[in-house]
């Protein structure tokens, strides 16, 4: 295993290499996709200082893959924020903390490169925070769901007051926050707080499946979907057709579109069946 920053990660080989990012977290590359690992299972991959601001980095200048599996070493998937580090910190801290928070989970959300989360045991406070900030989620039976933040006299400052309701709304919100609420694999699916269920021990095999799948998608079509469909949502009507209509003119006109349209009509690309 080589040293090396995040910046350097751009050699897409046909055998896996691995590469060190921090102390906690390890980069992989398998072909045309990537697993980004957090690697802190003692402290059940609670997310301390430094990791966060290792994962930041390691988004600003992502590596040349076209999808990326996010995954964790253990039971769980991650705790939340690493407690032990609140102790000294005042409110003006406390406030560009969270601002540091927002920024990494930022971007995540917004890298050009989708993201799938595999989710497993506890994805408790800021470790929902970083699941949501993911593209797709994949859950195996054994994730459960939690903002304790409520019962513990804090409020939650990694994004999940923003992220979380527009997945699942603001009651359940609500619910989880006051009252400690749980939700397990199966609620968390029927309430569209994950994409995918899978059985123990089959969450990153589901999720390199659906890397491939997304890899294999013209690069334009995905930095449409990762980047404008977002700005689509949270725009108006007539703006968001407008957006929809430019990005629709800009997709259909890219090399692999008349590729993948061409391998479509002649029958040698796939269809949509039952």
């Amino acid at each position: 295993m080589t040293k090396s920053p995040a910046s350097h990660l751009t050699d897409v080989s046909s055998q896996p290499t691995t590469v060190e990012i921090s102390e906690t977290l390890r980069f992989t590359t398998e072909g045309s996709i990537g697993i980004l690992t957090l690697d802190r299972p003692a402290k059940r991959n609670a997310l301390d200082d430094a990791t966060v601001a290792a994962l930041g980095e390691f988004f600003r200048t992502p590596p040349e893959v076209s999808a990326i599996v996010l995954t964790t070493v253990g039971d769980h998937f991650c705790a939340g924020l690493d407690l032990s580090e609140m102790a000294e910190r005042d409110a003006v801290a406390g406030l560009h903390h969270s601002r540091g928070w927002h920024k990494t989970m930022g971007m995540i959300t917004e890298s050009e490169i989708p993201v799938v989360a595999v989710l497993q045991g506890g994805v408790i406070g800021g470790g929902l925070e970083l699941a949501t900030a993911a593209h797709l989620r994949v859950a195996e039976e054994s994730a459960y769901f939690a903002l304790p933040e409520g019962k513990r006299g804090l409020f939650v400052g990694g994004g999940a007051s923003v992220r979380v309701p527009r997945l699942i709304g603001l009651s359940r919100v609500q619910d989880m926050m006051l009252t400690g609420r749980k939700f397990d694999a199966a609620e968390a699916e029927a309430i569209g707080l994950i994409n995918y269920r899978v059985p123990v021990g089959e969450g990153l095999t589901k999720a390199k499946e659906l890397a491939t799948s997304i890899a294999s998608n013209s690069p334009v079509t995905n930095y449409a979907i990762t980047q404008t469909l977002p700005r689509i949502v949270e725009s108006g009507r007539d703006e968001g057709y407008m957006m929809e209509s430019l990005m629709a003119s800009v997709a259909q006109s890219s090399t692999e579109a008349k590729d993948l349209m061409r391998a479509f009509l002649d029958g040698s690309g796939p269809k949509v069946n039952k």
